[in-house]
């Protein structure tokens, strides 16, 4: 109920940016364009954990991109999805390897992504948020804006899909304020896969772990762990990648790029 009644209110109600607050717009063009994927690429935290798969984030995590996120899973701002869903999906796809050539990793950013992608679906498998913590925001954050993804990279001709098979088997504590090594020890061995998840992501499969952010890349790490542990990463040639719609700015230096001719 408290998910339905922020939905509607953010629908009617009068509001200002919650990236910069520009009065009587949800996200100004400013704001837009800081999520527009321009800088879409690999990222790697440091000291990178043990399973992290290849990670692309849409945006650097600053500015109004941080307000934005923070205003969508601390303040329900539920009508954000569209937006941070619109920058994961660029992630997505540069690291999927699907869509055309029009932007980085083939999308054309939040305005759209360049389809159709290619043989076999792309599974995005949202990182959980535990029960306490749905239930104190009203909503999944991580799920949510994986399904705005899901359905942009879909209408670009991308076949796409939330696959929630992911689930916490014990109690973790809160993440906030604890170092990298902390919050690897605070996750190890907390995450599962659920039973029936075959079904769900059968062989050929691209599976895609999203999130909002990554900081330490415990979180994905362990994600990484239990879907492989389950069996679910099959096929010839078969990578589990993840994407995000941000990393902190010193994740994206940290990778070598070469310089183009």
């Amino acid at each position: 109920m408290r998910g339905w009644w922020q939905e509607f209110a953010g629908l009617v109600l009068p509001v200002d940016c919650a990236g910069c607050g520009a009065v009587r717009v949800l996200v100004c063009a400013e704001c837009r364009d800081a999520l527009s994927g321009a800088g879409e690429g690999p990222v790697r935290p440091s000291p990178r954990p043990a399973g992290l798969p290849v990670v692309r984030a849409a945006a650097v995590y600053e500015g109004a991109v941080r307000s934005l996120l923070l205003a969508h899973k601390e303040r329900g701002a539920l009508p954000l999805a569209g937006v941070l869903g619109a920058a994961l999906a660029v992630a997505v796809a540069g690291g999927a390897g699907c869509g055309g050539a029009s932007g980085p990793g083939g999308v054309s950013g939040p305005g759209g992504v360049s389809g159709p992608g290619g043989a076999g679906e792309v599974a995005l498998v949202p990182v959980p948020s535990a029960r306490r913590q749905v239930r104190a925001r009203g909503h999944d954050p991580a799920r949510r804006i994986a399904l705005a993804a899901a359905g942009r990279l879909r209408r670009a001709g991308v076949r796409a899909r939330v696959a929630p098979v992911l689930g916490l088997r014990r109690a973790v504590a809160d993440q906030a304020g604890l170092g990298a090594r902390q919050r690897r020890e605070n996750l190890a061995g907390a995450l599962a896969v659920r039973r029936g998840a075959r079904a769900f992501l059968p062989d050929g499969t691209r599976i895609v772990l999203v999130d909002d952010l990554v900081t330490t890349g415990a979180t994905l790490a362990e994600a990484a762990r239990a879907v492989r542990a389950a069996g679910l990463v099959t096929g010839p040639g078969a990578a589990l990648r993840a994407a995000v719609v941000a990393a902190p700015a010193d994740s994206f230096r940290r990778i070598e790029r070469v310089p183009r001719v």
